[in-house]
């Protein structure tokens, strides 16, 4: 796909970038980057929360303009304004937050805002809203307004107004990040033809593993530098070296080194099931009966008196009595006990989101029931202000919670309006901020704007925690966010379900709900059709891939090798070992 003999399309020389804000110290965020993007080649850009992903990114289509160095595109320099517009058409960028893309009130509206500025026939205007539509699966949604998508969805009409410009290069900023596994891979396939088919050049910025995969080359940052590159299997094969830039290998890569380790003749450099599956002849016999691993979790003794919350039967409509009414939730029943977690997954669109705003109450069921705390939320006489403060909900996006210039204040703001003393308040800060890793005296006073999206997350997870629910709802809590701030977030969550908190966790992302729930509850056209334990759902491989879900690639491995199911790394090794030749 590359081609060496002529100039790099992106010629990146000696990149600075400062950030000089108003009030504060400046940021440093780039520091004497060099690199150069091949026409037709597909780059991933990997690195922790922090390292300088998103602000190279914005530098390829001069969003940004740098502090020091020089950006070329095409031979045009990033800082000569009269070269913008074409720059900005031979480079579309797709942003982390849909929201922030978003202009217009109609979703093909929308599509058809970039080719309208281009000044293109209307013919032509059509026919590429439909193409692009098309090719990110959303033509049914062409005539909905995009506040009612949901947050996968929207991200969806993104790309398709990116792709409307038909751009020489496709720039996604964790742009999958919030797409279930079936929508994610759509998107992937979609980029995937572009470059194969119609050479476009891809820059994609992500921290899911699996995603680096099938790139050219793998770029990891660290510090506003590159610290790694090379092909996809060049850079995982160094897990040491990733482990120290805070980053991770695949899944699957883990489980290959893991073998290799007990048995050296398994190759350690595997990326994908496929991969794995091939290798395993050379050290597992297979052709054995396989009775199933027994995990304690499957046996987690949660209360078993009355559900904190029942739900029975809830539907929702939303724009209710007009013309634009929809069901966004046709049929859900769960429960959640005291003292358990209770993880909550589905396609995009399936209906979570607007289930777990039933749980506090910030909806109403239009049919059904919904109990919590013993209160029926469609009662009128209802104490709204009870339920929300015993069931906490953390938004998909978390940082949009943060309103306040200081940490201290933003994670204050429930209490003060609980009407507490002022020692009780600093009280509650200082145990919601410890609990989610924050050292009270260095953050406190700490502007939120200044703090890196993880660190923000877990601002906007104290402050409901200061409020000391029963429950806690959060939804997506790890998306985008690095491995080790997921990791280090995920930690803190289960210290809270050790303190007796009940917790609710909406995810896309199995491998962590297979690792920390006791129940799983799947959501699919707005229905409920499976609540068990991890072990029970994800052995239901095909089941969930018709529903547009997936399985932790571990879990993948061994139900094809007929070794039973397994949910972490170190059950499948052990699973492998016993079944070693």
């Amino acid at each position: 796909m590359t081609n060496n003999s002529v100039s790099p399309l992106i010629q990146v020389r000696n990149l600075h970038h400062t950030y000089t804000p108003e009030q504060g110290e400046p940021v440093v965020a780039l520091r004497g980057v060099d690199l150069d993007v091949a026409e037709g080649e597909y780059v991933v850009i990997l690195g922790h929360n922090g390292s300088g992903k998103s602000t190279l990114a914005r530098h390829l289509n001069a969003l940004l303009l740098p502090t020091q160095g020089e950006v070329l595109v095409d031979g045009l320099n990033t800082q000569t304004k009269s070269n913008w517009r074409e720059i900005r058409t031979a480079v579309g960028m797709v942003f982390q937050m849909p929201d922030n893309q978003i202009v217009a009130t109609i979703v093909e509206e929308d599509v058809a805002f970039g080719p309208e500025n281009l000044g293109l026939p209307r013919e032509e205007i059509i026919a590429r809203v439909d193409a692009s539509l098309a090719q990110v699966d959303m033509l049914p949604y062409r005539h909905r307004p995009p506040h009612q998508l949901s947050g996968g969805q929207k991200q969806r009409i993104c790309i398709a107004g990116v792709l409307a410009m038909r751009p020489r290069v496709l720039v996604l900023d964790e742009a999958t990040a919030m797409l279930d596994p079936e929508g994610r891979q759509e998107v992937l396939a979609v980029v995937r033809r572009l470059h194969r088919e119609q050479g476009t050049t891809v820059v994609a910025i992500t921290h899911l593993m699996d995603e680096a995969i099938e790139a050219d080359r793998v770029i990891v940052m660290d510090e506003g530098r590159i610290a790694l590159q090379g092909t996809p299997r060049e850079v995982f094969a160094q897990a040491d070296a990733l482990d120290e830039l805070h980053m991770a290998v695949p899944q699957i890569t883990q489980l290959a080194r893991a073998l290799h380790r007990r048995r050296s003749g398994f190759p350690m450099d595997v990326l994908t099931v496929d991969e794995f599956v091939a290798a395993t002849d050379v050290i597992v016999d297979v052709n054995v009966n396989v009775d199933d691993y027994v995990d304690v979790n499957d046996y987690v003794i949660v209360d078993d008196s009355a559900p904190l919350i029942n739900v029975t039967h809830l539907t929702h409509d939303y724009m209710r009595g007009t013309p634009m009414q929809h069901r966004a939730v046709h049929d859900v029943s769960l429960d959640v006990r005291a003292g358990e977690i209770l993880g909550l997954i589905g396609h995009t669109g399936s209906g979570k989101s607007t289930v777990i705003q039933h749980l506090n109450a910030l909806l109403r069921p239009h049919g059904g029931e919904v109990i919590v705390l013993g209160q029926n939320t469609a009662a009128p006489n209802i104490d709204v202000k009870a339920i929300r403060r015993s069931v906490g909900l953390v938004f998909q996006f978390p940082e949009a919670q943060l309103f306040e210039q200081f940490v201290g204040d933003d994670i204050a703001y429930g209490p003060r309006n609980l009407k507490l003393s002022r020692e009780e308040i600093r009280g509650r800060v200082k145990a919601a901020m410890e609990a989610v890793g924050l050292g009270f005296d260095a953050f406190k006073d700490r502007q939120t704007f200044q703090l890196s999206g993880g660190q923000m997350r877990r601002v906007a997870i104290a402050g409901v925690l200061a409020l000391q629910p029963q429950v806690l709802v959060l939804d997506e809590p790890t998306a985008g966010l690095d491995p080790e701030a997921r990791e280090q977030l995920f930690a803190q969550i289960l210290a809270l379900r050790e303190q007796g908190m009940t917790l609710v966790i909406v995810s896309h992302n199995m491998e962590e709900l297979a690792r920390v729930c006791d129940r799983v509850c799947v959501i699919a056209e707005g229905r409920t059709v499976m609540l068990d334990t991890p072990r029970k759902v994800f052995s239901q491989v095909d089941r969930l891939r018709e529903l547009g879900l997936n399985v932790p690639p571990v879990t993948d491995a061994l139900q094809r090798l007929n070794l039973g199911t397994a949910l972490t790394v170190e059950e499948a090794l052990e699973k492998l070992m016993r079944h070693a030749k």
